[in-house]
């Protein structure tokens, strides 16, 4: 019998070592008992109105973790994503407020913005075979930077109406943010999951050599990732600018540690070509449904950051130990 056939026997006749082999359903069996543990401590938590919160608190951390987590499955990390964000979103509402161009015109050159970004990561990453993870924190300074240089610390108001409906109004009573996140979540696991961009995704995170020996163009396909990732990015920071009604310097702060945590959680191996995007979904939906309940209970938010971090540490010990073992079982 070879080791695959003799690691699929042992799977069967071991439901904890089959239910360790589909992170997805395990991240989404711990999402749901999180919701009801939630739900029967708190006589709020399951009103329209917390729930509409939740939704659309998820939906912006959510558009960033899917290109984080697409990166990760690369074997990529990117921490300058949240200030693509936050860049974005102020270079929008410059671009509505100050110079009065057209919201629409403004959102697309924004998204442009998002993803030159990106593609300024990607280019230097494969250019000068830096690791992503150590020159991304330089760029992050770069691009925070920007943000204080371009509004000196202080908010652009005056946000057009048109373009607040994209952070405030509903579609069939859902958040349009947490539509709009709906939509991109389809699209990119059907990218992921059913097309051969997608399956070239992970052949580069197992083994970027021998991606490069079967033909496979790793390094366009590295830079089509960030580009990819920048532009969420850059989404995720247009909403909330349309959900605030204004373009706050401190857009993207918090899009650092939560969207890495929440694709570690989902089963997103850190080492690459391990992992789904629906799983870092789920493992989004756990965080913020953690913190909503930090939030109903009174708890101070700043704790938040605590909450958060332990999260990160947490998930990526959990992460490290589970492969452990299944390296052990297979």
């Amino acid at each position: 019998m070879s080791d695959m056939q003799e690691t699929a026997q042992r799977a069967k006749h071991n439901p904890l070592l089959a239910w360790a082999k589909n992170p997805v359903m395990g991240v989404l069996a711990v999402l749901i008992a999180i919701f009801a543990i939630s739900a029967i401590l708190s006589p709020y938590f399951l009103t329209a109105y917390n729930m509409s919160v939740v939704a659309r608190g998820l939906a912006f951390v959510a558009l960033v973790t899917i290109g984080q987590a697409s990166l990760m499955i690369l074997g990529e990390l990117d921490l300058s994503l949240g200030t693509i964000g936050g860049l974005s979103g102020i270079i929008a509402g410059m671009l509505m407020v100050n110079a009065g161009l057209d919201p629409w015109l403004s959102m697309a050159l924004a998204l442009c913005m998002g993803a030159t970004l990106g593609l300024v990561n990607g280019l230097l990453v494969t250019s000068l075979g830096l690791h992503s993870l150590v020159l991304t924190i330089g760029t992050a300074g770069i691009y925070g930077g920007a943000i204080l240089v371009l509004t000196r610390g202080v908010a652009i108001t005056d946000i057009p109406r048109e373009m607040q409906f994209l952070g405030r109004g509903t579609l069939f009573g859902f958040p349009m943010p947490f539509v709009v996140m709906l939509v991109v979540l389809a699209f990119a696991v059907f990218l992921t999951m059913k097309t051969p961009f997608g399956r070239y995704m992970y052949a580069i995170g197992n083994n970027r050599d021998a991606a490069r020996m079967l033909g496979i163009k790793v390094d366009t396909i590295r830079v089509l990732v960030f580009v990819m990732a920048g532009t969420l990015s850059a989404l995720a920071g247009l909403l909330l600018v349309a959900r605030l009604g204004t373009a706050q310097p401190s857009i993207g702060d918090t899009w650092v540690l939560g969207p890495i945590a929440a694709a570690v959680i989902g089963g997103v191996a850190t080492t690459g070509g391990v992992g789904s995007i629906l799983g870092a979904i789920f493992g989004a939906a756990i965080i913020g449904i953690i913190e909503n309940i930090i939030v109903l209970f009174g708890v101070s938010p700043y704790w938040q950051g605590i909450v958060s971090g332990a999260i990160v540490v947490i998930a990526i010990s959990f992460d490290a130990i589970s492969r452990r073992w299944l390296r052990r079982e297979g």
